[in-house]
């Protein structure tokens, strides 16, 4: 692969995003497959109150590393920046900072992880009966979290540099091996839970020794070496300018998210395992618009980083266009289809109810969720990180504690919690559409 073949700044527009991200939808395609395998087997085989142990991982999980994916992508956004103005040293540099933080971190959440998750699933009001599953599932996902560390490590790198196909084929051999481990763990080897865990956990592993021999080999166009890691204080400081808004801004919002699952907790664990269901529809199916921003924040980084400041705001405004009509799209085969996709996931009715209303009370807002991202991508691949934390921050944390609190007061009913969120989306769309109105977010950049 050549450096030409890496590089954004040149050629049209829109294929070059669509050529980019459809790689990165195929490869997160696979990451969600081998997730919802864990609450397919699960729910099929060990029934609703195991399944409601797996579905609810969704917001600890984020709460866990959250922040440090958010720093990853300050990383990411040097990387492509220096890439894009032909700075190959400064580019590897920040490459062998960005794995040995890395190291740190993931061993750091794996300890916290094991230690705490019983005290946070007691603060998120985790059913009794559903406690024992739920600690038992998090402690040994929580156990391999340096293998998901890695390998996301290794994939913003892939991604800064724009190569979007590597990690694609790396999901595959791990998801088809997450595929057979979770049937011979859980209904071969009858391990419950924690078969389920442990068949993730191994496939985020081979997924990050995978991906990191590949940039070993010498093949890429960055060769790391471990020998080279280092902790480079000025790009270390650079790393955490870009990135410590938003990590701030994914643990703050993950605490959230944790406040709007203790309230679906309240109502169940047949609610716990709907809204569970849910939410993996939901990763699926807004795939291509998360795919799409990523390459959003791509382009425009390297775009920044090689001056071509008209290219950028063509490239913002086609991009968020994009990434609006295929989210309202994509809600609307997902609003027609609830009950088929909810129903994958559990034969229980009742179960299948609650995600189904979810669904219908949220998919016809995807539209907003979609702008709300493409224009925080557009933002920070320009590195101006402040602000798209500073909203989300305010209208996805605050405000939607907020709003359920009141609500959920006055109207005891979960459908006033799945509100929650296209009320917020529909909010920092609005902010959104200002901040990038106003137009000095590249003229600052520049």
């Amino acid at each position: 692969m050549t450096e030409e073949k890496l590089l954004m700044t040149e050629g049209p527009i829109a294929p070059i995003l669509l050529r980019f991200a459809f790689p990165l939808f195929l490869g997160n395609l696979f990451q969600q497959l081998y997730n919802a395998v864990d609450s397919l087997v699960v729910g099929n085989v060990c029934g609703d109150t195991a399944l409601a142990a797996v579905s609810s991982s969704g917001s600890l999980c984020h709460l866990l590393i959250g922040f440090f994916q958010g720093v990853f992508l300050g990383a990411s956004v040097i990387i492509s920046q220096r890439w894009g103005a032909r700075d190959r040293e400064g580019a590897e540099e920040a490459v062998h900072t960005t794995v040995l933080f890395s190291l740190f971190a993931g061993t750091l959440l794996s300890i916290l992880g094991v230690l705490f998750t019983p005290t946070i699933l007691k603060w998120m009001g985790t059913p009794e009966n559903v406690m024992p599953n739920s600690v038992e599932y998090f402690q040994v996902y929580c156990a391999g979290l340096l293998g998901l560390v890695l390998y996301n490590t290794a994939t913003g790198i892939f991604q800064a540099l724009g190569d979007s196909r590597h990690p694609l084929y790396y999901l595959m051999i791990a998801a088809g091996a997450n595929a057979v481990l979770d049937l011979l763990f859980v209904a071969g080897m009858d391990m419950g839970v924690a078969g389920a865990a442990l068949a993730t956990v191994i496939g985020q592993a081979l997924s990050a020794v995978l991906a990191f021999a590949h940039l070993m080999s010498g093949r890429f166009v960055i060769q790391f070496r471990p020998c080279r890691m280092r902790l480079n204080g000025p790009v270390l400081r650079q790393i955490f300018r870009m990135g410590l808004p938003s990590g701030v801004q994914n643990s703050v919002i993950g605490i959230a998210n944790v406040v709007v699952q203790a309230n679906i907790n309240a109502f169940g664990d047949q609610a716990m395992a709907g809204c569970g269901c849910y939410f993996k529809v939901e990763g699926f199916v807004f795939l291509p618009i998360t795919c799409l921003t990523m390459a959003i924040t791509t382009f425009v980084g390297q775009n920044i980083g090689g001056g071509k400041l008209d290219r950028v705001r063509e490239g913002a405004k086609l991009g968020t266009v994009m990434t609006v009509a295929f989210s309202e799209a994509i809600g609307l085969v997902f609003l027609l289809g609830a009950p088929f996709f909810i129903g994958l996931f559990s034969p229980s009715p009742e179960v299948v109810a609650f995600g189904v209303r979810q669904a219908r009370t949220e998919a016809l807002f995807y539209c907003c969720l979609g702008f709300s991202h493409a224009a925080a991508s557009v933002l920070r691949g320009a590195g101006k990180t402040i602000t798209p934390m500073v909203i989300m921050l305010a209208v996805w944390c605050v405000f939607r504690i907020g709003y359920i609190s009141v609500m959920v007061s006055l109207f005891e009913d979960i459908v006033v919690v799945f509100s929650a969120y296209p009320v917020t989306w529909t909010i920092s769309s609005v902010l959104f559409g200002l901040s990038l109105y106003r137009g000095n977010w590249l003229e600052r950049s520049a």
